[in-house]
């Protein structure tokens, strides 16, 4: 059932996207006078599951959900149609509009992709408005993981600045390091600030883990595990464990770092259950877990940042929000071709994309993830490679600077070189989804 929630939300997702994307080219061709032969949501080669042709373009649903396309009369695109090429221009076709019309007709796609990505946003911050939890309200310092203590940051340090700049927005140091491959974080221990090295082998770990700090935590019961030992021995949703042994421990992680060297000996845990301090003793289990998770609700530990946007004051904070979206996309973009760091191996296709998504159907979510994915084809569509709209744009801009049209010939190359090109990156992104998957 899981599978089928992401696999819907990707689905709906994607079918929004690329339904509103080929508009943005239709429209401006029905604008222009140019003929648009057909309008597809995903590809239909060999049938179609639907098709109904109106006045004359052919709308239609194909059967491999990989995109989706208008063929527009008289462009040399994904079809190839010479023998249409090959007639003499008519006055309705694409070439014989001028390169101003041809340009606003590829450019529409990655245009409306943007002003969906502002306008989702827009609507998201101001229906749910925007929560983070602030560097500064991390009270306690971090927990961290394997990368981290490698580095040399330690449970409790507070991350005070990266290259000398502070982090407002705890959750996004991660992200922050990964894409800005700073030099140095400086770290807060007991009174005393500390420089930590970062080099291109921690970012590589990073990109490949994703993980890296979280907050430190009181432990407090959250959860039992089934057949847990705590809960056995009397331990209780909500207590406060506040000692071990004896000795004063307030953190969840320490108690992850103690309890399994006593396992099969008995220990005391000390709790304060609605303000009444006791102990529970158990025997630890061989495995060294106890099975209690513990009370994990941020909020109940920190101050969380809520940022209340009216409707007019939504649509400047969508599109900063959507601008920030793209300069991080980019910076991202450009760690493929840093073979160092090795992000070339995190690139993912579908199976990628439709895992981000979430078990449980989460709209703010899904529009959330849905105007990204909508940045990231606005950019992506817009490299200048044939076959994709930036391609077509190049060759439209050289006419425009040269006042030469390229040959058809050469487009129709350019046409090929392109689609192989595609279909490798397609077959690397979606390579590294089922070698991640094995």
């Amino acid at each position: 059932m899981d599978i089928l929630i992401k696999a819907a939300q990707l689905l709906m997702s994607l079918s929004i996207l690329v339904i509103l994307h080929e508009f943005g080219h239709y429209l401006p061709a029905k604008i222009f006078k140019t003929r648009v032969e057909k309008f597809y949501l995903f590809f239909d080669p060999w049938f179609s599951i639907f098709k109904k042709k109106i006045g004359e373009t052919e709308y239609g649903i194909g059967w491999l959900p990989l995109g989706g396309y208008v063929k527009i009369a008289g462009m040399i695109d994904e079809s190839m149609d010479k023998e249409q090429m090959a007639k003499p221009p008519e006055p309705w076709e694409f070439r014989s509009k001028p390169a101003w019309q041809r340009l606003i007709i590829m450019v529409g796609g990655v245009f409306v992709n943007v002003i969906v990505a502002v306008v989702i946003y827009a609507c998201t911050l101001s229906y749910w408005g925007e929560e983070y939890l602030p560097n500064k309200n991390v009270t306690y310092g971090v927990t961290c993981d394997s990368l981290a203590l490698e580095m040399g940051i330690k449970n409790g340090d507070k991350i005070v600045s990266i290259d000398g700049v502070q982090p407002d927005n705890f959750n996004r140091i991660p992200i922050e390091i990964i894409l800005n491959e700073p030099k140095q974080i400086t770290v807060e221990r007991n009174g005393k600030k500390f420089s930590i090295p970062v080099t291109n082998q921690h970012i590589k770990h990073l990109i490949k883990t994703q993980s890296f700090v979280t907050p430190r935590l009181p432990y407090w019961v959250g959860d039992f595990t089934d057949n847990s030992k705590g809960k056995e021995a009397g331990l209780k949703v909500g207590d406060k464990v506040i000692a071990f042994n004896g000795k004063e421990l307030l953190f969840f992680d320490q108690y992850v770092d103690a309890i399994p060297q006593y396992a099969n000996e008995k220990i005391t845990l000390t709790v304060n259950r609605n303000n009444t301090v006791m102990d529970v003793i158990l025997i630890v289990p061989e495995s060294g877990k106890i099975g209690v998770y513990p009370h994990a609700v941020l909020q109940d530990f920190f101050e969380i940042k809520t940022i209340k946007y009216g409707f007019f004051e939504s649509i400047p904070a969508g599109a900063k929000k959507s601008y920030n979206v793209l300069v991080d996309y980019v910076k991202q973009f450009g760690l493929i071709f840093n073979t160092e760091t090795e992000a070339y191996k995190s690139v993912g296709g579908f199976l990628t994309i439709g895992s981000m998504f979430p078990s449980t159907w989460d709209w703010q979510f899904f529009w959330n993830f849905t105007a990204f994915l909508s940045i990231m084809l606005a950019f992506l569509n817009i490299l200048p490679i044939p076959a994709l709209d930036g391609g077509h744009v190049m060759f439209v801009l050289y006419e425009i600077v040269t006042g030469r049209t390229a040959p058809q010939k050469v487009l129709e190359y350019a046409q090929i070189i392109g689609l192989i090109i595609i279909l490798f990156l397609f077959v690397v992104a979606n390579g590294n989804d089922i070698l991640k998957f094995f």
